[in-house]
């Protein structure tokens, strides 16, 4: 058994934007609680977590890892996460595994991209938040400036748990300490600001204290603590400089004697019932005597130890050689090895109990989000899915060697299983295999990866844009297919409405035929062939989405009618109607954000303008910086990585995210019509 209970045990992510010095922190954390001998650092390569080649030649983390230590009798759990946008993907998918997201900010840089996001999606996701201000040794810092900025943009519920002294060499803690020098502020102001807030959070507490004027013991205050932190009253911002040490001792105090164990926090949002649907709420109890329960937050396709699954226990106990069921599997595994992951190290353990994060290898049935359980009662929970940043950045990818098609499909399988923020598409249409990811250094991380790791190298080429079609009008479509070639022939006749849904409503078939004119067992053809329609599209080439065919009266012949005929006819009929509908062409629109220095916002502004961009605002960044927002087609920003280097000297960064289709302009349309023309005709 493990020599530590639930009650002792504390899991948190490091999350915040690229060049936080999270993976620093990290490393100062572990050096500062013994677990290892010496502080790595990231410039030289040898930090626990970022020990994979291409992290230590990028200069900065690609993957989420995970590390564990001891301090001051408690059990800690910790994820470092990559922060730039590209690899978002790793860092939301941490937020399932932790109840404390700790968010870094880069002392000199301030608020930027990713700290805004994760902070949100700590918010969404009922975890406990921290703030620590990273880098407090750097030069020419404004920390009273930026403590103001953090309450502005997150509210006044941010309040220093720490000050900076003695010139930023120390930091000195304000809950149990009324008095004292600091930096700035003062520490009996930053003292009483911190209980006025917790003694709201206890009646009893706040009546004796209005009554008695004296400061709770700091026992006390735990509990209440814990509430704020819960409930999201309170946002504690701590001070630390990663390579000087300063603050480390006292971040570390703070989780081990603040941070809520698994029974503090939040409980994970459990539901009971089909996937995708809201279902009935379950709460898991982390209780090591219940049946398991835990959770699936991460694979990794390993080359040595295969397809490993990293997990959360949030109920009973995982023992080694014990069985586990995976989601609805009628069929267990037997778990014949359960790992803690130190970094790059995988360390044999005999059990897992509820709050604990350990991995299992070699169990293909295992994939992201899966929920491992003991007891077919638990057969259809699920927990309710993070929102992820959706993949848009495209490249079409071929072998450059013949004969390895099957092992690129492998391969990309395998990159898909690892990610929940990468995809892989084949068009049906124009049959090229597209990788998607949320930028550009995204992608190139895969492709490096699939030429390192996997010795496999691809040509490259932008894909085309992932338009659709729809239609605008009802309208009506008519086939009557007939073939006679000797023998037996085809027949099948359709007739067919169409109208248009709402965008996104996606594809609706409905039965209205009456009196058997189309017998039931031909009707699953006729679909069949609409599909086929749809999917080819009809004046451009591409799929038709948000539409609506009505199926309402045939004709049937008993030889000769078949399968392929109503096929044939439904596809036809289809095809007729959405040519009389009024069918127009949609292109993707997503939102995009550019931070950049100043003096390139106009330059910025203009650019996006010229390319159909709506801009929605633009506000001022620390650092001489300022953030643009705004919508755009995406086919005008196919190049924006090269574009936005180009304009800013390499000092921009952007991030985009799909929402919603969008009519293209008649001009557009027509080129695209006329490009499908001559394959339509060679049909």
């Amino acid at each position: 058994m493990a020599n530590y209970s639930t009650e002792s045990i504390r899991a948190v992510a490091l999350v915040g934007h690229g060049g936080a010095g999270k993976t620093t922190l990290a490393e100062a954390l572990l050096f500062r609680a013994g677990a290892i001998a010496a502080q790595g650092s990231v410039e030289k390569g040898n930090t626990v977590c970022d020990f994979d080649a291409q992290e230590k030649s990028a200069g900065h983390s690609l993957n989420s890892a995970l590390v564990n230590f001891a301090a001051e009798g408690v059990h800690i759990h910790l994820i470092d996460t990559p922060g730039y946008p590209d690899f978002a993907g790793q860092a939301v998918a941490a937020l399932a595994g932790v109840e404390t997201a700790i968010i870094v900010i880069n002392a000199q840089t301030g608020i930027e991209l990713a700290t805004e996001r994760m902070m949100r999606a700590a918010q969404a996701r009922g975890l406990a938040r921290m703030i620590v201000i990273n880098k407090i040794d750097a030069d020419n810092i404004d920390l009273p400036g930026l403590v103001g900025e953090i309450r502005e943009r997150f509210g006044k519920q941010c309040l220093l748990l720490d000050l900076p002294a003695h010139d930023r060499r120390d930091v000195v803690e304000v809950l149990e300490q009324a008095a004292g020098d600091a930096d700035f502020d003062s520490i009996a102001h930053a003292h009483r600001e911190l209980i006025d807030q917790l003694v709201e959070e206890d009646e009893s507490l706040l009546a004796r204290y209005l009554e008695e004027g004296k400061d709770p013991d700091a026992k006390e205050l735990h509990a209440p603590f814990e509430k704020a932190l819960r409930e999201g009253h309170l946002v504690p911002i701590l001070f630390t400089s990663a390579r000087s040490g300063a603050g480390i001792g006292e971040l570390l105090h703070v989780l081990a004697s603040l941070a809520p164990n698994p029974a503090e926090g939040n409980p994970p949002p459990f539901y009971k019932g089909e996937p995708g649907g809201t279902g009935e709420a379950f709460v898991a109890v982390p209780d090591a005597t219940r049946h398991v329960l835990a959770h699936v937050f991460k694979v990794i396709a390993d080359p040595y130890m295969g397809k490993v699954g990293i997990f959360r226990v949030h109920q009973g106990t995982v023992k080694k050689d014990g069985q586990l069921f995976v989601g609805s599997g009628r069929r267990p595994f037997k778990v014949g090895h359960l790992y803690q992951l130190q970094g790059k190290d995988y360390v044999e353990v005999d059990t897992l109990m509820p709050g604990d994060i350990g991995a299992i290898a070699k169990v293909d049935e295992i994939d992201f989000d899966a929920v491992l359980h003991d007891s077919h009662d638990e057969d259809h929970i699920h927990l309710k899915p993070l929102e992820f940043p959706k993949p848009m950045q495209g490249l079409a990818v071929e072998t450059k060697k013949k004969g390895d098609e099957q092992r690129l499909f492998d391969i990309l399988h395998k990159l898909e299983l690892e990610d929940p923020c990468f995809t892989v598409e084949r068009h049906p249409t124009t049959h090229e295999t597209v990788i998607r990811g949320l930028g550009e250094m995204h992608l190139r991380y895969k492709l490096e990866k699939m030429a390192t790791q996997f010795k496999l190298e691809l040509d490259t080429r932008p894909p085309l844009i992932p338009y659709r079609e729809t239609v605008t009008a009802k309208a009506e479509g008519h086939c009557r297919h007939k073939k006679q070639s000797g023998g037996a022939g085809q027949f099948g006749e359709v007739y067919l409405k169409i109208e248009p849904m709402e965008r996104g409503a996606g594809f609706e078939f409905v039965d209205h035929v009456k009196g058997g004119v189309i017998p039931g067992v031909f009707m699953a053809s006729v679909e069949k062939g609409v599909h086929q329609a749809l999917s080819d599209g009809v004046i451009a080439g591409f799929p038709v989405q948000d539409i609506r065919v009505i199926v309402y009266d045939g004709k049937t012949h008993a030889v000769d009618g078949k399968d392929i005929a109503f096929v044939t006819a439904g596809r036809k009929a289809a095809v007729e109607a959405i040519r009389a509908a009024g069918p127009i062409v949609l292109e993707p629109i997503v939102s995009i954000e550019v931070v950049a220095p100043e003096a390139a916002i106009g330059d910025l502004t203009g650019d996006l303008s010229s390319r159909r961009g709506h801009i929605t605002g633009t506000s001022p960044r620390p650092g001489n910086t300022a953030s643009i927002t705004g919508e755009v087609p995406l086919a005008e920003i196919t190049d924006y990585a090269s574009r936005l280097k180009s304009m800013t000297g390499g000092q921009g960064s952007y991030n985009i995210e799909f929402i919603r289709h969008a009519q293209v302009p008649p001009q557009v349309q027509q080129k695209l019509a006329a490009a499908f023309r001559p394959q339509e005709e060679e049909d």
